[in-house]
């Protein structure tokens, strides 16, 4: 993480510019993140020590919620946008990714 500074005539402002891994999978699988899938996509973010966030259909979920994995409806042909943010966000990235490819 990185900060800014802007001074004006009697504030200084801390801005903190926010790295993160974003990708974008579309789901291949005929019957869409169904329950199993979803299980399974959750017990993977679970693993990871980063946040990670997901965005589909105009909603997004926190990735390690089956609810709210769930509550996004991702059916076939469907983009979901993964937004990932922590200490080790590219290693958490990559096997989200990696899970994806093989997976959904």
């Amino acid at each position: 993480m990185k900060a800014q500074f802007l001074i004006n005539k009697f504030y200084i402002y801390r801005i903190e510019v926010v790295d993160m891994q974003k990708f974008i999978y579309t789901i291949t699988d005929p019957q869409g993140l169904h329950a199993r899938p979803a299980g399974l996509l959750v017990k993977c973010a679970q693993k990871c020590t980063s946040s990670v966030q997901m965005a589909a259909n105009g909603h997004s979920a926190d990735a390690k919620s089956i609810l709210a994995v769930m509550g996004l409806g991702v059916t076939k042909n469907n983009e979901i946008t993964f937004s990932v943010e922590g200490a080790s966000e590219a290693k958490d990235a990559a096997a989200l990714k990696d899970f994806c490819e093989k997976n959904l």
